[in-house]
């Protein structure tokens, strides 16, 4: 079993930046990959960021390439999502997802945290 607790969500004006944080227990958390989803109000949610166990490969969603930046610290089983740059449109509920393979489908998920921002 993996808990995963995530944290860092709030609200932020457009243009603003966050930074997510995801706090791994349980077993051992290298050996996982690990993702970002989102959830807007009324969609499906949907996949963000990517990471692999090794924190050597990452994968983003078109919609926040080059504004989104995720990574990972093994010793301390954190993993991380720098949104800058933040649009209206990127305003949902964020989860962090361990899975057994890169992008692949996630075992474990968080409870999530809220990202709002204004226009």
């Amino acid at each position: 079993q993996v808990q995963l607790v995530e944290s860092g969500g709030g609200l932020v004006q457009a243009g603003g930046s966050l930074r997510l944080s995801c706090a791994a227990s349980g077993r051992i958390f290298s050996i996982y990959a690990m993702a970002w989803f989102r959830q807007a109000p009324g969609k499906e949610r949907e996949f963000v960021a990517a990471i692999s166990w090794s924190g050597g490969s990452t994968y983003y969603t078109d919609s926040v390439k080059g504004r989104f930046t995720i990574s990972r610290d093994n010793a301390k089983k954190m993993v991380y999502l720098q949104m800058n740059s933040l649009k209206p449109e990127d305003t949902a509920v964020y989860y962090c997802a361990a899975s057994e393979a890169f992008r692949g489908t996630p075992h474990y998920w968080g409870q999530g945290t809220q990202v709002t921002v204004s226009s």
